[in-house]
């Protein structure tokens, strides 16, 4: 350790009388080596003796033809240029695109849900399907027990190209649902299917999840497809869709046994669930993201900052410039979660800060009060 010891503070010593132009200078050991890529000169290629085969060997990084032309001086500093603006990657977008987590897979549109549902349910229709129900309010419609050879000719020869049924698979029933994405005007579009065996007249409950993932992921394909050439076309609208039908029937505010607000919604969850999100959209209370299995909206109470909002408990913290960085606009996050829960015929909404803990009751009061106002 000793030894260790001297020999550092002998390098120390010599470092910082003969100076460290031989650490940092241009020749030292530490130099910058940004421009050597200038240096690189192109070599013959590889050579295989003679009475030997070898398979061509293509360089693995080719110096592109123009670099020879353009080559500026060595000592001459270079500035790499800044990559494209990217409006113009997303003006190149589509409206509608395909979303994968995991096994699940659904559409994202750029449309409101409105837009989306007349396109969709005719889509079913065009191709043979018959409609059973639909609840527009809510988003939802689902067809007729039917075998897939009664659809059009054209989507059962691509589904069977692409989809590998039951060997007792007899008919088949597909739900769609349409709900408001977390993004304003925005569209999320998912397929449940389910199978039941030939000759059966049993009306099989919908699973939790997918009994033939193929086929609603090529469904999903050949609606995808149908939806972008609607929308070159100009699409219908559904008012339906789009006004609040699905407004609950009795609205009340009430608290809970330790006085924390609660909003009572006389409805189902379907209906409570799109009417919930879309009053947040028109409140202008930001989504940050959803879970419609748990019954959460995820709200950040300070993500519309600098907009024309009314004074009140929230902090709308105005940025420097209009502008804010990652770190300004997490510091400054007001994150909580709007969790509707079932309560015998009705739903009830609360406000909390996390799953274990309750939102201080004014401020769950004033969320829950521009829900309510701006539900139907």
């Amino acid at each position: 350790m000793k030894r260790l010891a001297g020999l550092s503070a002998l390098a120390l010593i010599i470092s910082s009388t003969s100076g460290c132009g031989w650490l940092w200078g241009e020749d030292g050991y530490f130099r910058d080596r940004g421009n050597d890529y200038l240096e690189a000169r192109e070599t013959a290629p590889m050579q295989v003796p003679a009475g030997l085969n070898a398979k061509r060997l293509d360089p693995l990084l080719p110096i592109p033809g123009t670099v020879s032309t353009a080559r500026p001086a060595a000592d001459v500093e270079f500035e790499v240029p800044r990559p494209p603006a990217l409006s113009a990657a997303v003006a190149e977008a589509s409206d509608f695109s395909l979303q994968k987590s995991g096994a699940s897979r659904w559409i994202v549109a750029q449309r409101p849900p409105a837009e989306v549902w007349p396109v969709a349910r005719q889509f079913f229709e065009d191709n043979g399907f018959t409609i059973a129900e639909e609840q527009p309010q809510t988003g939802e419609f689902s067809t007729a027990w039917q075998s897939l050879d009664n659809v059009s000719a054209t989507l059962a020869r691509r589904l069977s190209s692409r989809v590998a049924f039951a060997e007792n698979a007899g008919e088949t029933r597909v739900r769609v649902r349409v709900e408001p994405g977390v993004q304003r005007n925005t569209s999320e579009v998912f397929i449940l299917s389910v199978e039941r065996p030939a000759g059966s007249t049993a009306d099989v409950a919908w699973p939790d999840a997918s009994s033939n993932a193929g086929l609603d992921g090529a469904l999903l394909d050949e609606m995808l497809a149908n939806l972008s050439r609607s929308a070159e076309q100009g699409g219908s609208v559904s008012l339906l869709a789009g006004k609040g039908f699905d407004a609950p029937s009795r609205i009340s505010m009430i608290v809970d046994g330790n006085g924390n607000p609660i909003l009572n919604l006389g409805a189902d969850f379907d209906r409570s669930w799109s009417s919930v999100g879309r009053a947040l959209d028109t409140a202008q209370i930001h989504i940050d993201d959803l879970n419609r299995s748990l019954g959460v909206y995820y709200i950040n109470l300070a993500a519309n900052a600098g907009t024309d909002k009314k004074p009140g408990s929230f902090a709308w913290v105005p940025f420097f410039g209009g502008q804010a960085d990652a770190e300004e606009i997490e510091a400054s996050a007001e994150r909580y979660q709007v969790r509707l829960t079932k309560a015998g015929d009705s739903i009830q909404v609360s406000v909390e800060k996390d799953a274990n803990t309750v939102a201080p009751a004014d401020l769950a009061r004033e969320v829950l009060s521009r829900i309510q106002e701006n539900l139907g």
